[in-house]
């Protein structure tokens, strides 16, 4: 009960600031920008250790999509349309990770990069650079544990772990070029959900199920969810540690990063940049009457 309670005032504080920010600023997007932008701006500011021990929690919680989607793959077969089914399993990670406030590497790729636009500094570009080395360390060593734990503990019969093998093998089948392709999709849509969310209200657990269905469907790599699956094989001794760096790893990072970043946020802050000088040029002019 009392969680409930704490979710649903947090719901209604986001909305009124929302709606607070919408008044007060010249567009939605520009509201939507500068509450993405504070929230990137206090992650900045968060202690390393802080972040590390969030980012693990995160790439632990992020086995929940793999978990999810093989034990579906096991309990529906022959059934129509499975594939569409099973792919919900993904999105359950995702959920834990993001009503559970803990680091993500591709949210954090739009979330924590707007600051930096707004503020192009060098001071900036460290904070930004730290950001991202602390919370992707974090987020593989999450999935590295939770691929061992499903691995060696005896919770899982053999065709769901064989189920958590095909996964990885599929994912393995991209050449290098389709893990980068692919990857800036998927970097793509978690930056369009993450700049969807504030604006959510109630509806957004159906946003991120939306979003994250849709990174599985289109059959898209990313860098978190495909490490607990690279994982899986390594330990199980069906891939090596270069397999996971290549054709893996890299190629999914950049993919995740120019899709996240130098597509979505890009173009997010371009549209409001006239807005924000517009601001600027006023609250100059208004210093100078006072």
């Amino acid at each position: 009960m009392m969680t409930t309670l704490h979710k649903d005032a947090t719901t209604d504080t986001d909305e009124k600031q929302m709606e607070q920010a919408e008044k007060a600023m010249p567009s939605r997007a520009m509201a939507t920008h500068e509450h993405i932008r504070h929230d990137g701006e206090k992650e900045l500011e968060r202690d390393a250790m802080a972040l590390l021990w969030s980012a693990i929690a995160a790439g632990l919680s992020m086995g929940a999509s793999m978990l999810v989607k093989g034990i579906l793959h096991v309990q529906l077969p022959g059934v129509p349309a499975a594939f569409l089914l099973e792919s919900l399993g993904y999105t359950v990670g995702f959920i834990i990770v993001i009503m559970a406030r803990q680091q993500l590497f591709t949210e954090n790729t739009v979330t924590a990069v707007l600051p930096f636009m707004h503020k192009p500094t060098r001071g900036n570009f460290l904070l930004l650079l730290r950001l991202w080395c602390v919370v992707l360390l974090g987020n593989l060593i999450g999935t590295a544990l939770a691929a061992l734990a499903f691995n060696f503990m005896p919770v899982f019969d053999e065709p769901t772990r064989s189920a958590f093998s095909e996964m990885g093998a599929a994912v393995m089948e991209n050449s290098p070029v389709e893990m980068f392709t692919k990857a800036i999709v998927s970097g793509w849509l978690v930056a369009t959900m993450v700049w969807m969310l504030p604006a959510a209200g109630s509806a957004k657990i159906l946003v991120i199920v939306l979003m994250t269905w849709l990174i599985a469907v289109a059959d898209t790599t990313h860098i978190v969810v495909g490490s607990v699956e690279i994982f899986y094989l390594i330990f199980n001794g069906e891939a090596t540690w270069y397999s996971f760096l290549w054709p893996f790893a890299l190629p999914t990072l950049a993919g995740n990063i120019i899709g996240g970043t130098f597509i979505f946020a890009l173009i997010s802050h371009a549209q409001i940049r006239n807005d924000l000088a517009n601001e600027r040029k006023a609250k100059q002019e208004k210093e100078k009457v006072d």
